[in-house]
């Protein structure tokens, strides 16, 4: 067994779900889909139609890059809100 597998095994902690048949679902998953689906609708839209507009062309230089980063901002603000009332 390796450093790394026998630190991991010995130091980390295992999480396991109260109930075995329990699927844990990621609070934060939750939220990113709600904030996406109803706060940063507009700009969702606006990355949405750039990714098909570069998407159409063959050769260009332009990137959806500024669309994306203003997206996850506004969902990263969004879920910020609730986000650690969530957690246990």
């Amino acid at each position: 067994m390796s450093f790394i597998q026998n630190f991991i095994k010995n130091y980390i902690p295992k999480v396991k779900a109260e109930d075995e048949d329990e699927e844990l679902v990621d609070p934060q998953k939750v939220l990113r889909e709600k904030c996406s689906d109803n706060h940063c609708v507009n700009l969702q839209e606006k990355l949405n139609s750039c990714n098909d507009r570069v998407n159409s062309k063959k050769q260009t230089e332009e990137t959806c890059f500024e669309e994306l980063i203003h997206y996850m901002e506004c969902v990263d603000h969004c879920v910020a809100k609730t986000l650690f009332s969530k957690l246990k």
